[in-house]
């Protein structure tokens, strides 16, 4: 799914036109941008959390050359999903439909 797929989804669903429905997800995005510059967690149940990680500096290695190159500090973003994605994800027991091995062999 891309950002114009969601777009048109959001639209859709709340029955708005496009323009507002990108308004609508560009302001979501940039809240969840603000909200982990500043080192703020952003935690929406039953979908997950977002949060940032930091990374120690590092010597690297420059690909072409095999150069050795400083890697600086630096915050990544990281999501962690709820259990109940992970669940919607992996089909939990009780939404799978039935495996097709059940169907009775001819």
């Amino acid at each position: 799914m891309t950002k114009a797929d969601l777009i048109e989804d959001v639209s859709r669903l709340a029955e708005v036109t496009r323009k507002d429905g990108e308004v609508i997800v560009e302001t979501i995005f940039d809240s969840i941008v603000r909200s982990l510059r500043v080192g703020d967690k952003i935690e929406i149940r039953g979908f997950g959390s977002f949060r940032t990680r930091q990374r120690k500096p590092r010597i690297g290695r420059n690909p072409k050359t095999g150069d050795k190159v400083d890697v600086p500090a630096k915050k990544i973003p990281f999501f962690k999903p709820s259990k109940e994605l992970k669940d919607l994800v992996n089909g939990a027991p009780d939404e799978v439909a039935p495996a097709v091995s059940t169907l009775p062999q001819a």
